[in-house]
């Protein structure tokens, strides 16, 4: 499932995130009724070759790869479920967060997409709880610290167990030289609303706080005996369950395999193919979308299920983008294209929206806008192209509302073919499919414009053609098929030239205008922070003599 790219020891293997239950070597699902429990029993041995184990419950990527997995299938496979508990089977051990060992020894683009992936599955447990009905809680049956008790923050509820011994801490500050890296400085004071100075205290204490100061400050909502933590956990579980309201009889949808297949230069799944250019350093995304109109109806989506086009573009969509981030760092400039049929298209946002109620549809929905927001926020310049045979409808509109620059050919060239080049959104571009910062793109594109955003609401589902759409803001230029492939060429190469650096730190600050919310706070002010504090010396001296007993030297300049 799981190979590290660990640099020191010239080791270059592939980051696979395919996993399903029956693979799981962390994790185990026990589901009793309305109430779901996952367990974290983390296999210490089980990759003895990269260097570090993982005791005390402690996580790497691989952990993570299978809690974003089982949480997911909660959501699509169980939709019963109306409560989830997060514990440790391991006895008076809940997680000493992410693992020192194993940081250490990982570059900076592999700690930071680190960082951020396990910040992407805290925030799907969160939308769980907040859109899914899925309401999660978590009971601390030992020592939490760093990452372990940001695990905890993400869910809705945290009951401690109080034994005198058992503390929570972020420790990260005064023991690592570095931030907790999955939003823990953000949900204490945003979601927790922890006074600031006590949280002061608590980010900088590494033995944290246990009991009666921890419940006191709102570091957790409950304290419970050993005895009683199991039993505890679980009627509040019921509670939680059964406010939710979940009277769901229907059976749930599995999440089948997806086919894909690597080749040196090629990405192929059914419905999505990427080309690599490694000498532009461009991988060029073609989308095929639905190709025919056909009389959809709710029985005949939950007879295909994950094979219903807009949930099997959205899980092909989503490892792809993993696969590029972690397995293919310096393939910087993501080139966005798509074909299909704009009606079926249409047709298919139309049966979602007028469903939106039902849990299947709902579900895909909300996956489709967390497959989104992970483009959003990745590190990669996107550029879309909307060509004659384009299929830039609704949902596949997304794409091009995300791109840093898009190009929409102009009617020129169109003059010897069937196809029109046009650009068409519906109702699901007005707040269903959000950014980060809780903005749907359109409001994002056009901030401080709300007569405007309302005109573009008034020709919802109009296929617009390239000069419409440019003199609407929908698209950025509109050449003409003489100056068509010059002007993309340019931008690619121009793109391929700058720095990376400055191009991560540009698009991040241009994209997520407007207000900020705990999720863009997470993926803005602390992942630049952190990003920053990986490079200094402080972080990295304190990171490598960790449990050695050396006490790091630090460079004592504020920057």
């Amino acid at each position: 499932m799981l190979s590290y790219l660990v640099n020191k020891r010239a080791l270059i293997l592939m980051i696979n995130f395919f996993t399903s239950p029956d693979q799981y070597k962390h994790w185990q699902i026990n589901i009793s009724g309305n109430v779901a429990t996952l367990l974290l029993n983390v296999d210490e041995n089980e990759n003895p070759t990269l260097g570090y184990t993982l005791k005390l419950n402690s996580y790497d990527l691989g952990v993570d790869i299978e809690l974003n997995d089982a949480v997911q299938r909660l959501r699509f496979e169980h939709p019963e479920v109306g409560a989830v508990i997060i514990t440790s089977a391991k006895d008076r051990v809940f997680s000493a967060g992410a693992n020192i060992q194993m940081l250490g020894q990982l570059s900076h683009v592999e700690k930071v997409n680190f960082c951020k992936y396990t910040n992407e599955t805290r925030i799907s447990i969160e939308d769980a709880s907040l859109n899914s009905g899925q309401t999660y809680l978590c009971a601390i049956n030992g020592p939490a610290s760093g990452g372990g008790y940001e695990l905890a923050l993400a869910t809705e509820h945290i009951i401690l167990v109080d034994d005198g011994a058992t503390a929570i801490a972020l420790p990260e500050v005064p023991s690592l030289a570095v931030l907790p890296g999955t939003g823990g400085l953000t949900r204490v004071i945003d979601k927790r609303h922890v006074r600031r100075d006590r949280a002061d205290f608590f980010c900088t204490t590494s033995e944290g706080v246990r009991g009666r100061r921890a419940l006191d400050w709102n570091l957790v909502d409950e304290l419970a005996t050993r005895s009683n933590l199991v039993s505890q956990t679980h009627s509040r579980a019921k509670s939680f369950a059964q406010k939710n309201n979940r009277r769901i009889s229907a059976n749930g949808i599995k999440l089948e395999p997806i086919n894909r297949k690597i080749e040196k230069n090629l990405i192929s799944y059914d419905l999505i193919e990427i080309l690599i250019n490694r000498d532009l350093r461009t991988a060029t995304f073609k989308i095929k979308g639905p190709d025919k109109t056909s009389n959809l109806s709710i029985k005949y989506i939950y007879s295909i299920g994950c094979k219903f086009w807009p949930l099997a573009f959205a899980r092909e969509l989503d490892d792809a983008i993993l696969h590029l981030r972690f397995n293919e760092p310096e393939i910087g400039t993501w080139v966005l294209t798509s074909e299909g049929n704009h009606d079926a298209m249409e047709a298919i946002d139309k049966i979602m929206l007028k469903n939106y109620k039902n849990w299947f549809i709902h579900e895909i929905i909300l996956n489709l806008k967390r497959t989104f927001k992970r483009l959003d926020i990745s590190s990669r310049s996107l550029i879309a192209l909307i060509e004659p045979n384009s299929c830039f409808t609704g949902t596949l509109a997304e794409l091009a509302l995300a791109a840093d620059t898009s190009y929409m050919l102009d009617k020129a060239i169109e003059e010897n073919t069937e196809k029109k080049t046009t650009f068409c959104l519906t109702g699901i571009n007005f707040g269903y499919l959000s950014m980060s910062n809780g903005l749907s793109r359109i409001s994002s594109r056009f901030l401080g414009n709300k007569g405007h955003i309302e005109k573009i609401k008034l020709i919802g589902g109009k296929q617009l053609e390239a000069k419409e759409a440019e003199e609407l803001g929908l698209v950025t230029f509109a050449p003409d098929d003489i100056d068509w492939d010059d002007e993309i060429r340019i931008a690619l190469e121009a793109r391929a030239s700058f720095s990376p650096d400055a191009l991560s730190a540009m698009e991040a600050n241009l994209r997520f205008g407007g207000p900020e919310t705990i999720e863009s706070k997470i993926f803005s002010r602390l992942s630049a922070w952190q990003n920053w504090l990986f490079q200094r010396p402080n972080a990295n001296t304190s990171l490598e003599s960790y449990g050695t007993g050396k006490q790091p030297t630090f460079d004592r300049n504020r920057v």
